[in-house]
């Protein structure tokens, strides 16, 4: 491809799913050094996208339902004037197969993903039993893209100075997606994780969304030496929280990949409302902890797999 081609990468979310495509978006950035790159992506992942130096030009999108039709309009308009010689789709779901659909009556780009009838197809029929990572870097060599690193977050800078917190701490993530329950270890067990790290001179750092400090405030309720950052930390202030941490513990939620990737000695844990396998957190210090069930899993088990508390 000529310096003047236009390259488009698909990645919508979720959290813990971008993380993980930071190496593929490295490795499109590093073979097409002299292209345009434009991501589409959704508004919580622009800042990070940026700040990657990974890509030139965000698309932000909005996900409007099917009856909106005018915007469908716009959006096949966007993506047919886009003038993108190829497409890497890194989402792979239906709706990313259907933009590949918006193309019609063609000419379509060159296409790697898994819509039908795409130019670069990741044709293997056990994909989906793939771990996301081994998955996206299989992806890329069928498109011709051999060399796809592990995610790597050393170019994102947060000043944490400003939450003044003591050495050591340990960072707890006692969230995630609130429509799935299984996926939460019990707020008492992280309760008395937290006291148990004050009793080691340890202090607990929650962290969390807004949305999430009714988690957050019960763990201070049973620790009121814990400290509660719920709502108040970017993607940027989590990773460097985690370079600073002694550990962390957390549920399988999207701050934990970002803690995993930034190098914190860290403990996740997984019921079998997921699968691991498929999509646990990366790092040069990941442990996971599986049960089928997450009440099965005690403070003395994460206290033991803590590599800096053992």
């Amino acid at each position: 491809m000529t310096g003047s081609a236009r390259i488009l990468v698909v990645k919508l979310g979720a959290l813990g799913d971008f993380v993980q495509a930071l190496g593929p978006m490295a490795a499109i950035r590093r073979h097409h050094a002299d292209a345009h790159i434009t991501l589409m992506t959704t508004g919580p992942y622009a800042n990070l996208a940026t700040a990657s130096g990974y890509v030139d030009d965000l698309w932000i999108d909005h996900r409007p339902p099917l009856t909106r039709l005018g915007d469908w309009q716009a959006l096949r308009r966007r993506l047919r004037g886009g003038g993108f010689r190829r497409v890497y789709d890194l989402q792979t779901s239906d709706r990313s197969n259907f933009y590949f659909r918006l193309f019609w009556p063609g000419p379509w780009p060159e296409w790697s993903g898994i819509a039908k009838g795409c130019s670069h197809p990741h044709a293997n029929p056990g994909r989906d039993a793939m771990h996301t990572i081994e998955r996206q870097a299989e992806q890329l060599r069928m498109a011709g893209i051999t060399e796809v690193p592990k995610p790597d977050l050393s170019w994102l800078r947060a000043d944490t100075a400003r939450f003044g917190l003591p050495d050591p701490y340990v960072l707890l993530v006692p969230g995630g997606a609130a429509h799935r329950p299984g996926k939460r270890w019990p707020i008492e067990h992280y309760g008395a994780l937290a006291s148990n790290l004050v009793g080691r001179g340890v202090t607990p750092v929650l962290l969390g969304t807004a949305d999430e400090r009714p988690l957050t405030e019960s763990v201070v309720a049973r620790c009121p030496e814990a400290r509660d950052l719920a709502g108040e930390t970017g993607l940027a202030d989590i990773v460097g929280l985690a370079r600073r941490a002694t550990g962390a513990v957390g549920n399988d939620t999207g701050s934990m990949h970002l803690i995993a990737v930034a190098g914190c000695p860290c403990v996740v844990l997984y019921s079998h409302a997921s699968d691991p396998a498929l999509c646990a957190q990366r790092g040069p210090a990941v442990t996971i902890l599986r049960r089928p069930s997450l009440t099965e899993i005690g403070v003395e088990d994460v206290l033991a797999a803590l590599p800096a508390l053992a």
